[in-house]
């Protein structure tokens, strides 16, 4: 019989509305006004991501999992995990690939998802106890950028950071989240990370502004959440979506640019905004690394670099690091 995944919630719908309440508050009275990437994801939100995923021109989803498909026997046989603890797992889709590698090629006892949604990680939980039946699932319900140190101990573990969302976080966020996993890792153990690859901006701005509009729905889809979430009465089609490639700080930004002059009311926040035509407010920055630059990073943060792969193009790679 299966041992039932457990799960431990660390942070309840409460939580999860401060913190939307702080973010707006912050970011709709900044200027130029910002929002952070987490909210594009409610139920719609992490449909749409999904659909994305499987365009033509989205290539991180299908190159990291061709590339973890090549080296994850050998990234298993590197870290020696006893336990796989997966930050933002969502689906755990490429999980699996990890999870068959480390109980083929290794020690592995226990499988950490974490996420911010409990109802996803119930449903990947499940999933993954009925498929690795050997396996304890543990997962946790947090904010990765906060609640690190929730994460359970014992055990030779390895953290993944899969799908390229470190490029989310802007440096000093990504120095801050690294010395973070620094600090809660153990001497020796592991840390695996997927990251987006600096490559041709006409290959990369499609990803983020693909041609069907999937992209510009789900980038619209974070005036829904304070609509629905804070009684906000933004319109999200009076607003364009602008993906553009910052060649000075090498990321995408993507964008909402105001299509008329606008009044927006946040009833939950008492908060009155004023958009004017054309102004444009930041959404997600989606940074792109070269490989010296990351395992620089990740040094300074004290992480050893063990190994680097990369795929074909080099456009993605996935980078092992022990905790020194």
């Amino acid at each position: 019989m299966n041992a039932v995944p457990t799960l431990e919630i660390h942070l309840s719908d409460d939580d999860l509305t401060a913190a939307l309440r702080s973010d707006a508050r912050l970011g709709l009275t900044s200027d130029p006004k910002w929002l952070p990437p987490k909210w594009f994801y409610d139920a719609r939100g992490s449909e749409l991501f999904e659909q994305i995923t499987e365009l033509p021109e989205y290539y991180p989803t299908r190159t990291e999992r061709a590339l973890l498909e090549r080296v994850v026997g050998e990234i298993a046989r590197g870290a020696r995990a006893e336990v796989l603890v997966e930050l933002g797992s969502g689906s755990a889709a490429k999980t699996r690939l990890l999870l068959t590698a480390l109980t083929t090629e290794g020690p592995l006892k226990t499988y950490v998802p974490q996420d911010v949604s409990s109802s996803a990680l119930r449903a990947a939980a499940d999933e993954v106890a009925a498929e690795f039946p050997a396996l304890a699932v543990h997962g946790v319900v947090s904010d990765f950028t906060e609640t690190l140190h929730n994460l359970p101990r014992g055990g030779r573990r390895m953290i993944a950071f899969l799908g390229g969302t470190i490029g989310n976080l802007v440096p000093a966020e990504r120095a801050e989240f690294l010395a973070g996993i620094h600090e809660v890792l153990e001497p020796g153990e592991q840390l695996l990370i997927g990251a987006g690859l600096v490559t041709d901006p006409a290959v990369l701005v499609p990803a983020y502004d693909d041609a069907a509009g999937v992209t510009a729905e789900f980038n619209r889809n974070v005036l829904h959440v304070l609509n629905s979430r804070l009684d906000a009465d933004f319109v999200p089609e009076k607003f364009d979506h602008i993906a553009v490639w910052d060649a000075d700080n090498e990321w995408i930004e993507m964008r909402l640019a105001a299509t008329e002059d606008m009044t927006v009311r946040v009833r939950e926040l008492d908060l009155t905004v004023e958009f004017a035509r054309g102004e444009q407010m930041r959404t997600e920055i989606s940074a792109k690394f070269r490989v010296d630059g990351l395992q620089a990073e990740l040094t300074d943060a004290g992480f050893r670099t063990g190994q680097v792969w990369t795929d074909p193009d080099d456009r993605f790679a996935l980078v092992l690091a022990g905790r020194v």
